[in-house]
């Protein structure tokens, strides 16, 4: 049976992620996301409303046409989980493949909402629910799809493997090797090691290469959890403003906000669109359980009266959970810190960011001017109390060692970003250009013929 891989999108940059897998007939698709830098840097640009061309050629989402060259039927098109640079542009492209969108019930959910939201295509794909541990066909011809479960920085997150007569492929992308989840079930290591020693073994490994230059291995989300609750109980003397921001799909991280605001005395409510949007889904869904009295608001003029409220009552007995940990122009800290919210922020608040900075220009550049605007009114800023979602070097050994893979593609970096793994793997044997294919958007990689 031909294998053959399509690296679309995601293996120039961080975000916009999409590859291809062809066995056979049969062609799968595991992620279609959105680079969401490449939309920040122009000024209210609204991608709902926006063709799927025109934002090919801006660079967000992946430009599909190599698509065109793939020898077979797409059978599914599969997000690993629901993060924008692995959903975004779904709501774009998905209606060009006759095929379902297969996803966690959390990842489906959120991309139900993403094509809800879409203004300029109709999306009818039907989408499928399938739970980490179980598999599905795919085709006709012995091909069989699995998930993984993972542990990432949002929940329902998994790693699907694509069972073929010529071995196994594995897309790697995203996790963190995590034993003691905050949220969730422990990254299930057996089953990739059962992966890696069944029938034909593991042809291919797609490896997401994030922090593959970082050494050590990831913490657990319980070591940012802890460091979180030390910095907060720090706090629970202040009888000023206390502002708090993180990723909003990052749901065991908004638990924990939650818990620790109680436990200082101080009311937690969750502010800003996408804050409203995450942990809505997700306790609608049972995967988390908020306080019955747990405010959520993510319209501006609801936002702002909670800020009205907030300010009459007292800032001392509230703990804002806000958008903005980046900086975002429009996100609910960065308009606090700019003084378009009814909140004022007085000498010594202190506004805490439970968030790395993603390092990328356009990121880097909004975090610095929302610090300095933080700062100018008198703000402490708490920096970096986080954990990565993604391995460092020691997880990324111990995922070569349960999967033996014969062939290794990196992604999710640009090509210097890669150089790491790159290294990484040839002190385990394999040789760019053998058995490491570092790839570029748009190639088409043979592993089979």
């Amino acid at each position: 049976m031909e294998i053959e891989i399509a690296t679309i999108g995601g293996y120039e940059e961080v975000g916009r992620q999409m590859t291809a897998v062809r066995a056979g007939n049969d062609v799968v698709i595991f992620d279609m996301g959105l680079n969401l830098s490449q939309v920040l840097i122009h000024d209210n640009v609204e991608t709902e409303r926006m063709h799927s061309l025109d934002l090919i050629d801006m660079g967000a989402i992946p430009d599909d046409r190599v698509m065109s060259d793939l020898e077979g039927d797409v059978q599914a098109i599969v997000p690993t989980h629901g993060h924008l640079d692995h959903i975004g542009a779904i709501s774009k492209l998905a209606h060009r493949y006759n095929a379902p969108i297969v996803a966690t019930p959390f990842t489906i959910e959120l991309v139900r909402q993403q094509i809800e939201g879409e203004q300029k295509f109709g999306v009818e794909n039907d989408l499928v629910k399938m739970d980490a541990g179980d598999s599905m066909t795919i085709g006709d011809h012995g091909v069989e799809l699995e998930f993984v479960n993972v542990t990432h920085s949002i929940i329902d997150a998994i790693n699907p493997v694509l069972h073929t007569p010529e071995g196994a492929i594995v897309y790697g992308l995203d996790k963190r090797m995590d034993h003691t989840p905050v949220l969730g079930d422990p990254i299930d290591m057996k089953r990739f090691r059962e992966i890696g020693r069944e029938g034909e073994g593991v042809l291919c490994y797609i490896e997401d290469c994030t922090n593959a230059n970082k050494g050590g291995r990831t913490p657990s989300e319980n070591v940012a959890r802890e460091h979180l609750r030390d910095v907060l109980y720090s706090m629970e003397d202040y009888d000023g403003g206390i502002v708090a921001t993180t990723f909003s799909s990052h749901i065991a991280r908004v638990k924990s906000l939650v818990e620790f605001a109680d436990d200082i005395g101080r009311q937690p409510v969750l502010l800003g669109r996408s804050m409203e949007k995450y942990s809505g889904t997700a306790e609608r869904l049972d995967f988390v359980d908020f306080p019955s009295d747990l405010g959520m608001f993510g319209h501006r003029k609801s936002v702002d009266r909670t800020f009205k409220r907030i300010m009459n009552e007292g800032k001392e007995d509230f703990l804002p959970v806000v958008t903005g940990h980046q900086g975002e122009p429009r996100a609910m800290l960065t308009r606090m810190a700019r003084g378009e919210t009814p909140y004022e922020l007085d000498d010594g608040d202190k506004v805490v960011f439970s968030a790395r900075v993603i390092p990328e220009p356009t990121n880097e550049g909004q975090r610095y001017q929302a610090e300095k605007l933080l700062g100018m009114q008198g703000a402490r800023v708490y920096d970096d109390i986080h954990v990565s979602g993604h391995l460092n070097q020691e997880g990324h050994y111990k995922m070569l060692d349960a999967l033996q893979p014969q062939h290794i593609i990196p992604a999710h970096q640009d090509l210097k970003g890669l150089s790491g793994y790159v290294k990484l793997c040839e002190s385990e044997g394999y040789r760019m250009g053998r058995d490491v294919h570092v790839s570029r958007n748009g190639n088409l990689i043979q592993l089979v013929d």
